[in-house]
C-alpha cells in the first residue's frame, strides 16, 4: 500500500509545474546563529561580499536568508533531490535593486520570481517559481 501512495505523490510531483515559497526571519533570533561556520556553508562569496557592504549587515544577512529559504521551500514542493543552500545564489545589481535568483546548472529548469521585504524586527521573502521545463 505504501508504495502505491509513493507512487501517486511523485506522479502528482512530476506534473506541478508553480510553487510558493515564504520565510520568515526574526532578527533577534537570527543573530545569535549568524557565525562563521553559518556563513561558510549557506553564504556564496559574493553573497558574503554584498551583506558585508552594509553597516547593518545582519539585515542583509537575514534578508538573504530569508530569501535562500523561500526558493528553496518552493523548489522542495516540485523536486525532493538533495539541495545545498550555495546552490541558491541571490543577487542585487545595487543596494536597494529588484533581488534575482542564481539557480546552479541543475536546476535551471525553474523560473524564479523573489521578493524581499524587512520591517523592524523581521525580514520576509517570498519567492514563485515556474518549472519551464
Amino acid at each position: 500500500m505504501e508504495h502505491k501512495i509513493d507512487s501517486s505523490v511523485k506522479e502528482l510531483t512530476a506534473l506541478q509545474r508553480f510553487a510558493v515559497g515564504n520565510d520568515l526571519v526574526c532578527l533577534a533570533d537570527f543573530k545569535t546563529s549568524l557565525t562563521d561556520l553559518f556563513k561558510n556553508k549557506v553564504y556564496t562569496a559574493a553573497e558574503m561580499d554584498y551583506c558585508d557592504s552594509f553597516s547593518d549587515s545582519i539585515l542583509r544577512y537575514a534578508s538573504t536568508w530569508a530569501a535562500k529559504e523561500a526558493v528553496y521551500k518552493a523548489v522542495k514542493q516540485i523536486d525532493p533531490a538533495p539541495l545545498s543552500w550555495k546552490k541558491i545564489e541571490i543577487i542585487r545589481t545595487k543596494a536597494s535593486g529588484r533581488p534575482h535568483v542564481v539557480l546552479q546548472p541543475n536546476l535551471k529548469c525553474y523560473q524564479v520570481s523573489l521578493t524581499i521585504s524587512h520591517d523592524g524586527d523581521y525580514a520576509w521573502a517570498l519567492a514563485l517559481i515556474d518549472k519551464i521545463a
